[in-house]
């Protein structure tokens, strides 16, 4: 029997297993001549990029000068079922990487490195999880994007940031109710915004958890024309200063369509590349992951995603490495809830979304 304490020692990620962000650096000769070959090794395979906001802007720029794709985790896998490309190269942590083998289970999909993970992944482990929902046997089982392919198979629904209050108010307004994995967090904000009967897991995305309620309201002041732009995956107490809470694509056109200049963001701040190419003439602020006398850990940047690096693209597509093998009865059985997402989607004329929130 999983009790209150147990459950949280299983969602917590040891610091020790937190890895240190590292971001290669190039000279300008080294950029241009990498990202020549990416794009020569690219059309040569028949080989598309796709990359999540969270990476490095350098691979965001060659996704989207190859006819690549950038994204959120589900929309850059949806992508890739739609293109015609035999080989996906996925850039950002390998939850992304399993989401796009398990809807493109004829294609080859390569990952920059394979130890590019997730902190709402790791502290969701598929023996805990299933133990978790055996013992609520009544209950819809739903988990956000951010999760194994082994989890995805053992639910009943896959949400993304965008689609999950829509979804469980959907499944609540038939009598259900839920079981939520793994972001606490984004679990709390859908449970307040619905007053859905929902349990929740107890994972944490290290990023956004590290954002601060006190020393927000403090920058406010600093900024008091500014709009705050917050992930759900963060704290309710960041959440609440927020003017807007969304998924990162809906922060990205919030900053576009939002009448004001500045704006703090409550988000990994990989997503300012895009957010700058949307509104270059905006002021981008970085929401604060520190308080007194307190250190962050991730700083605002996952760790996991900074693994992906142009060395790296290289390296995968000439050695095939960091290829994404999943069971493929294993892989039907996960795709079962992404497809009642993605036929939720269609029905209701929503563009499917997600933050990784990764």
């Amino acid at each position: 029997m999983t009790t209150d304490t147990s459950l949280a020692e299983i969602c917590t990620v040891k610091r020790e297993d937190i890895p240190e962000t590292v971001t290669e650096e190039y000279s300008d000769a080294e950029r241009d001549e990498l990202k020549s070959r990416i794009k020569q090794l690219l059309k040569e395979q028949n080989a598309v990029m796709v990359a999540h906001y969270y990476t490095d802007p350098d691979l965001q720029l060659i996704a989207d000068a190859t006819v690549g794709y950038v994204s959120d985790s589900l929309d850059m896998a949806r992508f890739g079922s739609e293109s015609e490309a035999d080989t996906l190269v996925v850039c950002g942590v390998k939850f992304m990487g399993e989401t796009a083998k398990i809807l493109n289970p004829e294609k080859r999909i390569l990952m920059p490195d394979l130890n590019a993970d997730c902190s709402l992944d790791i502290g969701c482990p598929i023996d805990a999880f299933s133990e978790f929902c055996d013992q609520h046997p009544d209950r819809t089982v739903v988990v956000y994007a951010n999760t194994s392919a082994a989890v995805k198979a053992r639910s009943d629904w896959v949400v993304t940031s965008g689609s999950a209050l829509d979804i469980i108010n959907h499944l609540q307004a038939k009598g259900q109710k839920f079981i939520w994995a793994p972001d606490k967090y984004l679990g709390d904000y859908i449970q307040k915004q619905t007053g859905a009967d929902m349990l929740l897991w107890q994972g944490a995305c290290i990023v956004h958890e590290e954002f601060k309620g006190i020393e927000l309201a403090e920058l406010k002041k600093q900024h008091p024309d500014a709009k705050v732009l917050v992930h759900p995956e963060s704290p309710a107490s960041v959440i609440e200063l927020a003017d807007v809470v969304s998924s990162t694509t809906g922060i990205i056109k919030a900053a576009k369509e939002l009448d004001a200049k500045e704006f703090i963001v409550a988000t990994d701040k990989g997503i300012f590349h895009k957010m700058q190419e949307a509104a270059p003439d905006k002021i981008f602020i970085e929401a604060p992951t520190s308080g007194k006398g307190a250190t962050c850990i991730s700083c605002g940047h996952c760790p996991w995603m900074a693994m992906n690096s142009l060395r790296k693209v290289v390296e995968c597509l000439e050695t095939g490495s960091g290829e994404i093998h999943i069971d493929p009865e294993l892989g039907k059985r996960a795709r079962v809830p992404i497809q009642r997402l993605l036929d939720f989607a269609k029905v209701h004329n929503q563009q499917v979304l997600m933050s990784s929130d990764a």
